[in-house]
C-alpha cells in the first residue's frame, strides 16, 4: 500500500487489487503485531501515511527477561534501555482500509477480486509492471523458495496473537517485553492502537511441540484469552501480574498459526512468460520473534519506489527486479540472519551478552535500537571475539558515563 500510494503521489497509473473489500478488512480478524521502528515509521511520514500517529501509544523501550533456571518464578536477569526514537504498533485493521480508499482518493484503481495466475496474466498484459505482496495463499508458492537464503524448511514456532485492554502498564517507561524462556520459547508484549483505541499485543512464540505449543484445540476467544493468561502464570508470573484485569480487544483480536522462515526468489514467470516482482511477505517471511515483518516490508516499499522512478520509461526486466531486489537484500540479509539466529539454542557469546546488558546501560541501549536497524548488530551478534570486545567498549562508555 505504500508503494501504490507513493507511484500515485509521483504519477502513476496504478490499479490495487486485493480479495477483501475495506469494511471487510475493518470487521476481520487482527493480521498480524507489527511494531515498526522509526526508520520505517518515517518512510510512512515521507509519504504522509502517519495519520494515527498522535493517537497511537508510543513504544519508548526493549526490556528482555530471562527465567531462572532452578528457580521457579524468579528473574535470572532482566533489564530494559530506551529507543532513541519511539516505535509504534498500529493494527493493519486500521491501516489497510484507509490506506485502501486513499488509493481511490488520490486516482488509482481499487479492484475486489482474487489475485490468482489468471489475474496476474491479465494485469501483467494490461501493466508495465506487476508487483505481488502477499503474505500467505497458492499463488504465493509460485516464487521459487530460495534454499541458499532459507536455513528452515518447516516451522520453528507456533505462534498466537492476543489483543487485550486492562493491561498494568510497564514502570518508567512502555516496551516491547521481551520473556526468553530456555527450552519453552518467547513471550513478548507491547502497546499499540486498534480499531477501539489503545491496547496491548501479546504475541506467544512456542517450540514445537513444547508446553507453548499448545493452541490446536482452542476453540473461541474466551478460550484464547485464558490460555494466553495461562501460559504466563505457569512461565511468567511477573508478566501474570500485569494480565489481571485484561480483557479482549475484540472477538477477532486472535490469531494463532505457523510457518516456515523462507526467502523465496523475487521474480515468478508466468505460463505466458511474462513476469511478476515479488514484494514484502511474498518473497520474505521472517519469524515474528524479533518484530521485523512490517519494517522489513516498508523499508522494501522505499528501495523498490526509488528504483521504479529511477527506471523512467525502460521496461521493468528480470534483470532489473533481481537487481532491485538485491539492493534491498543488502539490508534485508542482516534482519533474516539475525532473526534465525534466535530461533535456535543461543551460543555462550549472546547469553554473556544479554546479561552483560542489565550491568552496562550503553550495550542495553546498543542492544535496543538494533531493532530500529539490525544491521548494526553486525559482526559482534555472530562472533564470540567480535562480541566480547562490543561489551568492553560498552563497559568503557559506562565508565566514562
Amino acid at each position: 500500500m505504500p508503494l501504490a500510494l507513493g507511484l500515485l503521489d509521483k504519477g502513476y497509473e496504478v490499479t490495487v487489487v486485493t480479495n477483501r473489500t475495506p469494511e471487510e478488512i475493518r470487521r476481520g480478524k487482527v493480521m498480524s503485531s507489527q511494531c515498526m521502528f522509526d526508520a520505517s515509521l518515517q518512510i510512512e511520514r515521507d509519504l504522509g501515511l502517519n495519520q494515527w500517529e498522535a493517537e497511537c501509544p508510543p513504544v519508548e523501550g526493549i526490556g528482555l527477561t530471562v527465567p531462572h533456571p532452578e528457580l521457579p518464578g524468579q528473574k535470572a536477569f532482566a533489564w530494559s534501555a530506551r529507543l532513541d526514537r519511539v516505535a509504534q504498533s498500529v493494527d493493519q485493521r486500521l491501516k489497510m482500509p484507509e490506506w485502501m480508499e486513499q488509493v481511490e482518493a488520490r486516482g488509482g484503481k481499487l479492484l475486489i477480486q482474487d489475485g490468482g495466475i489468471a489475474e496476474l496474466e491479465l494485469l501483467a498484459v494490461s501493466h508495465d509492471l506487476v508487483l505481488l505482496a502477499a503474505g500467505k495463499g497458492e499463488v504465493v508458492k509460485h516464487f521459487e523458495r530460495d534454499a541458499a537464503r532459507s536455513p528452515f524448511d518447516k516451522p520453528q514456532r507456533a505462534l498466537a496473537l492476543t489483543y487485550v485492554t486492562g493491561m498494568k502498564k510497564t514502570p518508567d517507561h512502555s516496551r516491547v517485553s521481551f520473556n526468553l524462556i530456555p527450552g519453552v520459547g518467547e513471550y513478548f508484549v507491547f502497546p499499540a492502537l486498534t480499531t477501539s483505541g489503545p491496547c496491548d499485543i501479546m504475541v506467544f512464540e512456542g517450540v514445537p511441540g513444547g508446553p507453548l505449543d499448545c493452541w490446536r484445540d482452542v476453540r473461541t476467544p474466551q478460550e484464547h484469552l485464558a490460555q494466553s493468561k495461562k501460559i504466563l502464570d505457569t512461565f511468567a508470573p511477573w508478566e501474570a501480574d500485569r494480565c489481571r484485569q485484561i480483557e479482549l480487544t475484540d472477538a477477532n483480536g486472535i490469531l494463532a498459526g505457523s510457518f516456515a522462515p523462507t526467502v523465496r526468489k523475487p521474480v515468478m514467470t508466468l505460463p505466458s512468460g511474462r513476469l511478476v516482482f515479488g514484494l514484502g511477505d511474498a518473497v520474505i517471511t521472517n519469524d515474528p520473534i524479533t518484530g521485523q515483518g512490517s519494517n522489513n516490508a516498508t523499508k522494501a516499499c522505499k528501495v523498490y519506489l526509488d528504483a521504479i522512478v529511477a527506471r523512467g520509461d525502460r521496461p521493468f526486466t528480470g534483470e532489473w527486479m533481481r537487481d532491485t531486489f538485491e539492493r534491498f537484500w543488502d539490508y534485508a540479509q542482516w534482519v533474516v540472519t539475525w532473526t534465525n539466529t534466535l530461533l535456535t539454542p543461543p551460543p555462550g557469546h549472546i547469553l554473556n551478552l544479554l546479561g552483560a546488558a542489565g550491568q552496562i546501560p550503553p550495550l542495553a541501549k546498543a542492544i535496543a535500537n538494533g531493532f530500529d536497524n539490525p544491521p548494526d548488530f553486525f559482526p559482534w551478534w555472530m562472533e564470540a571475539q567480535a562480541c566480547e570486545r562490543f561489551i568492553e567498549s560498552k563497559m568503557a562508555v559506562a565508565a566514562i558515563e
